[in-house]
């Protein structure tokens, strides 16, 4: 078929017609695996009842030594809710590094945050069991299931990790296994790997980015969006990589996950 013929019967089904001609041709194909099977397209059957997308912000430096330890500044959280398909809560909190404690121009040029924000803001152990109390209160991981989804590997297995190094704090629980979205995107729509940059995924699904690059909450809704238009086109996401013993490793089980409980007092300090 076409791409106008694509678009044609989408129409007639009442499906979203944006995106490339191989977008198109996976929506309809799962449209009608689903019917086949008769399983509603409503994400009834969602694995998760949410899922929190992370994208953090550290500090950098104009070409970075390859033994530079990246803080993290921006801590944000997108829950979307995987059967409304909507993003029903957000949590951002700026936090306040020790190492190097003031940002350098070009870090403050590419993440839009200033120095101002970083010298308010809380230390990362405070701000962890901050964002913690969120999840807690949402009640994720116990009475909803719920995983933790990225833009990449580097968020959980190099940020988060090296930070709790910085920190002296043990890794959190809830964050050693997660859904890498570029993965999921490109197998799901067959593209090689160099086609699931963020924007080249929203162009490629017939999106644009809402916001700006590089801060954290920003990037993290747009991550959303995507989540839920794969989601919609029937790409049933899950989880696929973790962190074991320090060491980033890829999930091939497909079993679903359970996000692990938010612990009431976590114990995060070693």
């Amino acid at each position: 078929m076409s791409k106008d013929e694509l678009k044609a019967k989408l129409t007639e089904l009442k499906l979203d017609t944006r995106g490339v001609k191989d977008v198109l041709r996976k929506r309809l194909k799962n449209y009608y695996k689903k019917q086949k099977l008769k399983q509603p397209i409503d994400t009834d059957d969602a694995y998760f009842d949410y899922i929190c997308v992370i994208d953090f912000e550290a500090t950098c430096e104009e070409g970075n030594a390859t033994d530079y330890i990246h803080e993290i500044i921006e801590f944000p959280i997108v829950l979307v809710n995987t059967r409304t398909l909507k993003i029903e809560d957000t949590f951002q909190r700026y936090v306040r590094p020790e190492i190097k404690p003031k940002l350098s121009e070009f870090c403050i040029n590419l993440t839009g945050i200033t120095q101002d924000l970083v010298d308010k803001a809380d230390t990362f152990t405070v701000v962890l069991q901050t964002a913690v109390d969120w999840m807690r209160e949402k009640e994720l991981g116990t009475k909803f299931k719920y995983t933790i989804l990225t833009d990449g590997s580097w968020d959980m297995s190099k940020f988060l990790n090296m930070q709790c190094r910085v920190s002296r704090i043990k890794y959190p629980r809830f964050a050693k296994k997660w859904i890498n979205i570029r993965k999921s995107y490109g197998n799901f729509y067959k593209v090689p790997r160099n086609q699931t940059k963020l924007t080249t995924m929203l162009e490629k699904l017939g999106m644009k980015y809402d916001g700006r690059l590089h801060c954290g909450l920003d990037d993290s809704k747009n991550i959303a969006r995507i989540a839920i238009r794969m989601l919609q086109d029937g790409c049933e996401l899950r989880v696929n990589e973790r962190m074991h013993n320090g060491q980033l490793m890829t999930v091939s089980c497909s079993l679903p996950f359970e996000g692990a409980a938010i612990p009431h007092h976590p114990q995060y300090r070693k």
